[in-house]
């Protein structure tokens, strides 16, 4: 998210993250600090195959919260962000099986994984994989649910169990332009969840 008012919105919501992308190639890409940045929610910063000092700086200068990695960075790379007290989301991508082996190498190494559909864009597809494929993961590392969720979700997100499931992660369905969210679908689509 970029503009400051429509960050606002969101956040009044009750959102628990709100995100920030700092990936160039991005059509949502962030190179400069709004004009209102949250309070309550927590500031994630998306990143993809960036230098570590990169991350430590914007994780400075936005203040954020967590950093998510959507790119090739290794373990050790995510470790060496938790050593400076930053924690990390790793996004891994989701084809048509699940990606057993690249998630025993991180655990450990995040406090999250971020699973969504794999594209070569990294993330942003718009697109959804199947989230059966999730009922494969027995690793120890709490995630996050995401790829091409909309407002017609809803009751597929509420019969999707996995103990180790916190949340979900929205984005381009409920845009109105790159970056810039619509309010009333995201009220809508949270109250229904509610329900």
């Amino acid at each position: 998210m970029r503009d400051g008012e429509n960050i606002r919105a969101v956040e009044a919501l009750g959102v628990d993250w709100i995100g920030f992308i700092f990936y160039p190639p991005s059509k949502r890409y962030v190179d400069i600090v709004p004009s209102y940045l949250p309070k309550e929610a927590k500031r994630v910063g998306v990143f993809v195959n960036e230098s570590r000092e990169t991350i430590v700086d914007k994780a400075t200068l936005f203040s954020l919260d967590i950093v998510q990695l959507h790119g090739d960075e290794s373990p050790e790379f995510c470790q060496q962000l938790l050593n400076k007290q930053i924690k990390v989301i790793k996004a891994v991508g989701v084809a048509t099986t699940f990606p057993s082996e690249k998630i025993i190498q991180y655990e450990g190494s995040c406090d999250y994984f971020l699973f969504d559909t794999q594209n070569s864009a990294h993330g942003g597809s718009g697109r959804k994989f199947d989230w059966n494929i999730l009922q494969n993961y027995q690793g120890n590392t709490p995630f996050l649910l995401s790829g091409g969720i909309g407002p017609d979700d809803v009751l597929a997100i509420q019969e999707f169990t996995h103990p180790l499931c916190i949340g979900i992660d929205i984005n381009s369905q409920f845009e109105l332009s790159p970056a810039n969210k619509e309010i009333q679908s995201i009220q809508q689509f949270l109250k229904s969840l509610k329900q």
